[in-house]
This record gives structure tokens, C-alpha cells and sequence, in this order.
């Protein structure tokens, strides 16, 4: 875990504007994404400020507290790696724009369709997390597990209830976000993927986050 002024901001706008929009239904429809307002109205913020508003307390708590303890570590390695502070918010928000984008084109006219929630950008942050330490130990609900493996396992369960469907949980976008952060970091430095590849073939478990 690392305190990163980029991170704890992104946070902190993320907590205050899921919170005032607990409070106020407008501002929750108005940031909302509703595919027929970015279609008809052209609000293409709304690809963006679906990320800072969630369901309830707990989507916010669970994905804020995932975020404080890897997105500092990342934000450190992308300004070692770059030399710039502004790597990291256009990771994140590219991120947001990514991760929704498969859902927002399958439902581009679909008037029922809403989603909100950091959860594609937090899954782009973890598995980029992930490339580069792969067998640090992560917590999942409490429970020790090496990275790639929680990877594994993360991607194989999106995959199966994104066709599966019917719990409102928007795993097309976990998905799309996690291959936003792998292809991302190999993007901003190919010699990645060697050291994701030497790090894979000599396990050394380690508490990560």
C-alpha cells in the first residue's frame, strides 16, 4: 500500500459524489450511464461519471478500499516508469471509458439499460497490479490468495456470469477493464511482460496491497 496524492484525490471525488448522490436522485440520474442520453442527447461525459457514483455503500466501500490499496502502488510505478503525474488519472479514466464500452454499444438503444460503479476502472488498476506481481498475497473477502490466481479465477467466473446474466452486476465491464490494465502497462512499457514471465516461473509469495 502507498499514500499517492493522484489516488487518494480520485478517491475522495469518487466518496463525495457517490455520497451526494445517495442523497440526491437528480444528480444520480443526471451522471448515471444511460446509453439513449449519450445516443440522442450527446452527454458523453456520462462514460466517465457513471465511475463516481455506486449502488449503495457497500459497492462504494468495496470498491474504494480495493482502489486505496493497489491504485497508490500503481500510481508510484507509473510515475517512476514515466516520469508524470498525468499517467495515472488517464489510466483510471480511460479505464472508465473502456470498461463501459462493450455495454454501452450492446445496449446503445436500449432505454432500460443503466450501470454505474468504479468497478471496471478498480479491475483495470488490479490487474495491472497483477502484471506485475503476479504471487503477491491479495485478501479476497477475507480469504489469502496468490494474484494469478485470484486472476484466474476472477476472469473465468466474469466470463461464465456475463453469459450466465441476472445479478446486475456488470462483469462485461470487469472484464474490458481488466484487459484495459494489462494492455495499458504493456503499452506504456513492453518489458513488462519479461518480468511478468520471470516473476510467473519463480513463485515468491509475498503479503500484497
Amino acid at each position: 500500500m502507498q499514500l499517492t496524492p493522484v489516488n487518494l484525490l480520485l478517491i475522495a471525488i469518487t466518496v463525495l459524489v457517490s455520497w451526494m448522490a445517495f442523497k440526491n436522485r437528480a444528480l444520480a440520474d443526471r451522471l448515471i450511464l444511460w446509453p439513449p442520453a449519450v445516443d440522442r442527447k450527446r452527454q458523453y461525459d456520462r462514460l466517465v461519471t457513471y465511475g463516481f457514483i455506486h449502488a449503495d455503500l457497500a459497492h462504494l466501500a468495496f470498491n474504494m478500499i480495493t482502489l486505496f490499496f493497489f491504485g497508490g502502488q500503481i500510481e508510484a510505478l507509473m510515475v517512476n516508469l514515466t516520469g508524470s503525474y498525468l499517467t495515472y488519472p488517464a489510466f483510471y479514466l480511460g479505464a472508465l471509458v473502456v470498461s463501459i464500452l462493450p455495454s454501452y454499444l450492446k445496449n446503445q438503444k436500449n432505454p432500460n439499460y443503466l450501470s454505474l460503479g468504479a468497478s471496471g476502472a478498480v479491475s483495470a488498476v488490479l490487474f495491472a497490479f497483477i502484471l506485475v506481481s503476479p504471487w503477491s498475497i491479495i485478501f479476497v473477502f477475507f480469504i489469502p490468495a496468490p494474484a494469478i490466481i485470484y486472476a484466474v479465477f476472477y476472469v473465468g467466473y466474469s466470463i461464465w456470469m456475463d453469459r450466465r446474466g441476472g445479478d446486475r452486476i456488470n462483469h462485461s465491464a470487469h472484464l474490458a477493464g481488466a484487459a484495459f490494465g494489462v494492455i495499458f502497462m504493456l503499452a506504456m512499457r513492453p518489458a513488462i511482460f519479461e518480468h511478468f514471465l520471470r516473476e510467473l516461473s519463480n513463485p515468491t509469495f509475498r503479503l500484497g496491497g
